[in-house]
Order: structure tokens, then C-alpha cells, then sequence
């Protein structure tokens, strides 16, 4: 029987290893130090990769390596294949060898996967996380430049690399200290007892503690709050909702904030929901993934996990 030849693999994984460790970081010192291996070695395969396709995949630009054309056509199933053969060493462990990478904007990242991420965890116990928490434009830009597997974003942001998937239900309250003129137990009353909405012109000439540009939260909040008040009068802006919460908790403002972020707040007394005459205000959180990457096993299991908590 006449054997067909078998053609010789001229790729290597250490190769493709290097190779998206470079695209990361865009130097070999630093894709070196990523996959422990010295410079020169990662700058030889480098080498041997570029040999072996035929084709230049960084443009050398000063120190630095930036993606060509060839480089970005291969990194999606350059990164696929690894993590297939992370997959594969971790065959018959039971669990996933490679760490689960997620990106998630404050609110979620901080009031609403950590008891996601620790449930996660308790399924699979040698599966490492590695969660970073900054503001949607960054998670955006994180897993479009694959430093995360998947990210969790508030607002209608999006990306042509990206795929969008609507997740959790989120509603945006305005709050302040219980001391505040404007907070219901501060208003005058009606004939009725109840305490008086705060008018327009009320929230108008109020000062507001707001989130960072860049921030879904603070998107989302000045398309609300701007197309009924027209202007804010900002005094404080800062990144951190823990700061907005408790600057707002002193009577220095007021702020609007997902009611995710301010529940037991609220319930403590600490702060107080505002009654106002806008409407109310929800939004849609919302997970995304890169559209050319195949996800790997953690990351799908992660985000099952995550979608079966979502409401209809």
C-alpha cells in the first residue's frame, strides 16, 4: 500500500508562544520576560517563525514591533492553537490549565463578578483567575487587543473586532447624603405627607460627583441627565465609585450611580435614592469577546456560568 508523504510541520508552538507575546507587548525584552525565556531566544524565534512562513510579520519601528497585515491575519489562530494545547496538557487533570482572563468595567468588576468569579472558582479550584477591573473604553481595548478573554462593559460601546452580548439589566439612581437639601427627607411636603419630587431646575444647580470619562457609567449618565437638565455642574470627578459613594455619603454632592453599586447603601441609610420627575433610566450590561478568537474551555465555562444568572 502506497503511503502518502506526510508534510513536515515547519511551525513550532514555542514559535507561535513568542510570537503572540511579542504582539502583546510589542518588544522582545518584554514578550521574553512574559514567556521566561531570554531576549535573544525570543528573538530567534521570531526569527525561525518569519523564516518558516516566508513573510515579515512586525513592521520595526525605532525598538518597537507592531503588527503587519501578515502578523494580524495569523494571531487570532495563533492564540486558538495555544490555548488547544494548553487544553491538551491539562487533558487529564480535569481542569484548565490556562488562567481564566477577564476584563470588567468598576461597577461590574467590583459589585457583581466577584461572587460570580469565586462561585466559578468552586467548580474548578486549580483554575487560576486573573480579573482586571478598569473603566469600559479600557475592557474594550483589552480584549480587542487580546490581553483579556472576555470582558463585561456598561454603555453602548462596541468595537468591529467585538462581539456584543447583552447580559444583565442595570438601572442608573441619583443619590445623596440623607443631610442633603435635596434628599426626600430634606424636601418640603405635600398636603398629603409625602415628601416633594426635586425639580429640574433643583438638579440643574446642584453640584455633581461624576465618574471618569471613559467610563460607562458617566456615558450613560450625561445622555440622561444632560437631555433633561442641559448642564451639570460638575465638582467632583473622579474613578472610583467606592469614592463617588462616600463623598456623596458627606453631603458633597450628589451623584448618579447604578443602583447595583449603592443597594446597601442605601439600605443602611447611608445614602438616599432621590425622587425626581425623570424618567427612569435602565441600561443594558453586556459581556464581549473578540469575533475571530476561539474561546478557550474556561472561557466558555465562565461565560455560561455568567449568562445563566442573567434575567430574561
Amino acid at each position: 500500500m502506497t503511503q502518502l508523504p506526510v508534510a513536515r510541520l515547519r511551525l513550532s508552538l514555542r514559535q507561535l508562544e513568542v510570537f503572540a507575546a511579542i504582539a502583546r507587548s510589542s518588544s522582545t525584552r518584554e514578550a521574553a520576560a512574559r514567556v521566561a525565556r531570554s531576549q535573544s531566544a525570543a528573538s530567534a524565534a521570531l526569527a525561525e517563525l518569519e523564516a518558516a512562513l516566508g513573510e515579515p510579520l512586525f513592521d520595526r519601528v525605532g525598538r518597537r514591533l507592531l503588527l503587519n497585515e501578515n502578523g494580524r491575519a495569523l494571531l487570532p489562530a495563533a492564540l486558538a492553537l495555544l490555548d488547544q494545547a494548553s487544553e491538551l496538557q491539562a487533558l487529564f487533570t480535569g481542569e484548565h490549565a490556562a488562567p481564566l482572563r477577564v476584563a470588567a468595567s468598576l461597577t461590574i468588576g467590583e459589585y457583581l463578578l466577584p461572587d460570580l468569579v469565586a462561585q466559578w472558582r468552586g467548580l474548578h479550584p486549580n483554575s487560576p483567575v486573573r480579573m482586571n477591573i478598569a473603566n469600559s473604553t479600557e475592557v474594550i481595548a483589552a480584549v480587542a487587543g487580546m490581553d483579556a478573554d472576555v470582558g463585561f462593559i456598561e454603555g453602548p460601546q462596541t468595537h468591529p473586532d467585538l462581539r456584543v452580548r447583552p447580559w444583565l439589566s442595570d438601572e442608573l439612581v441619583i443619590v445623596a447624603a440623607p443631610s442633603h437639601p435635596l434628599a426626600q427627607s430634606g424636601l418640603p411636603r405635600t398636603a398629603g405627607g409625602r415628601a416633594r419630587q426635586a425639580t429640574l431646575r433643583q438638579l440643574a444647580e446642584a453640584d455633581w460627583i461624576v465618574r471618569e470619562p471613559g467610563s460607562g457609567t458617566r456615558q450613560a449618565s450625561d445622555r440622561w441627565l444632560l437631555e433633561h437638565l442641559g448642564h451639570l455642574h460638575i465638582a467632583f470627578e473622579l474613578g472610583s465609585t467606592e469614592a463617588i459613594k462616600r463623598l456623596a455619603a458627606a453631603g458633597a454632592g450628589l451623584a448618579c450611580v447604578s443602583r447595583h453599586t449603592v443597594a446597601q447603601s442605601i439600605a443602611r441609610g447611608e445614602l438616599v435614592a432621590l425622587r425626581t420627575g425623570l424618567p427612569v433610566a435602565r441600561r443594558k450590561l453586556a459581556l464581549v469577546v473578540r469575533r475571530d478568537k476561539r474561546q478557550g474551555r474556561a472561557t466558555e465555562d465562565f461565560i455560561r456560568h455568567c449568562l445563566a444568572v442573567a434575567t430574561p
